[in-house]
């Protein structure tokens, strides 16, 4: 039984991995911060980057866009290091389980800076006026923020928990101050839903030192923001998916995933997740569809597409044959995938476990064997490796 208080700093995390995406996304077309969040929202980072800085320099006193750069630039530094798929959130948890990672030191840099100053400018605000909204739901974000970076880079678990509880504190206020405020109500949604998907001692434990949630009405408050929030629609929309996954609901996770294909189409992995839930939904046909669309798309390069990373594609492409039982297609891809000389750890890891496991089913044990070894070389703390430790006495089986 995994202890309690490590559970509930796990869910909390949950919570936060959730909360990166909780800034405001403007609904004008034509200024530098709707371009940044277009950007942002197409895997566009250093055009992102540039467009919130436009945005500061044109409302050098508005703490917002600091919060947005801060967000950009965390965002380019998951990207890079393979962070981004909901995976992380949903299965094998390897920015929870590993050690703190080591990002580009002048990006942390700009990161800390970019928040302190959105931090000390929303702060200046409410010294004048304790009730301005956008000043309290700037300084709620600026913790969230913080907590993101504290969660998903330093392992700095105690401290993202108090500064979780400062944004929702924050952002608490502003829906006293304005009920119909939805936007605001998203951090208190994924609060509550995080902390209400404890196991039943854990929700005990964390109901005794006050902090405990609902998960059904986190869902329901998330929900609401995607129907009725402005800034923050598109986010909630994208918390939804990765709920929805996480609790084996594929067809909603279809639903709310295929509006955000739409509305930016260069973000592969919204395509990506959604071949995940076609597969989840037993359409093997249509998932291996969609990801082979993605493969083309990467193929034929452009502006929008040249950067998409074929060994992911391939690494999915591999697993949906893996689980239809196509051993023979899924071994070429895992092997195709493992062979890029540039892996980062997620995609790495879980390749050399799908190797072992391909290999086990098709009773080659010695490489099996092999395979189970590399991948816990690759990433040690991960759950991948974990169990990749645990097919080196007992080998792999399907269950049913």
């Amino acid at each position: 039984m995994p202890r309690p208080g490590l559970t509930i700093l796990r869910a909390v995390g949950t919570a936060l991995g959730l909360l990166l995406l909780l800034l405001a996304v403007p609904l004008a077309a034509n200024d530098p911060t709707a371009q940044g969040w277009d950007h942002f929202y197409n895997l566009e980072y250093p055009q992102a980057i540039a467009s919130f800085e436009q945005a500061i320099a044109a409302s050098p006193e508005d703490p917002s866009p600091h919060n947005f750069l801060a967000q950009s630039i965390l965002y380019q530094e998951l990207y890079r290091l393979g962070a981004l798929e909901s995976e992380i959130l949903t299965g094998n948890n390897y920015f929870i389980r590993t050690e703190k990672i080591r990002p580009d030191r002048a990006a942390e840099e700009r990161f800390r800076s970019a928040v302190d100053k959105a931090i000390q400018l929303a702060q200046a605000r409410l010294k004048a006026n304790p009730n301005d909204e956008t000043a309290l739901y700037a300084l709620g974000s600026s913790y969230a923020m913080q907590t993101n970076y504290d969660f998903m880079v330093q392992k700095a678990w105690r401290s993202a928990v108090s500064d979780i509880s400062q944004a929702r504190k924050y952002h608490n206020r502003v829906v006293e101050l304005d009920p119909q405020h939805y936007d605001a109500m998203l951090t208190q949604g994924v609060y509550d839903y995080a902390l209400g998907s404890l196991p039943w001692h854990a929700r005990l434990l964390s109901f005794l030192i006050g902090r405990y949630g609902d998960k059904n009405r986190g869902i329901q408050t998330i929900e609401l923001v995607a129907r009725q929030g402005k800034r923050n629609r598109v986010d909630a929309q994208v918390m939804l998916a990765i709920i929805y996954r996480r609790e084996r609901r594929p067809a909603k996770a279809v639903q709310a995933l295929d509006p955000l294909i739409q509305a930016y189409p260069r973000n592969y992995l919204f395509r990506m997740e959604k071949a995940h839930m076609y597969s989840d939904l037993g359409n093997k046909e249509e998932a291996l569809k969609i990801l082979r669309e993605v493969e083309q798309m990467a193929l034929r390069g452009g502006p929008a597409y040249s950067k998409i990373p074929l060994e992911k594609v391939y690494y999915a492409i591999g697993d949906v044959q893996f689980w239809y039982n196509d051993l023979d297609r899924a071994l070429e891809n895992m092997r195709r995938v493992t062979r890029y000389p540039e892996l980062d750890l997620h995609t790495g890891v879980l390749a050399w476990m799908r190797l072992g496991q391909i290999f086990d089913l098709t009773q080659r044990r010695a490489e099996a064997v092999r395979a189970y070894k590399q991948a816990i070389q690759f990433a040690p703390q991960t759950d991948a490796a974990q169990e990749s430790r645990r097919y080196l006495s007992s080998p792999y089986r399907r269950k049913g």
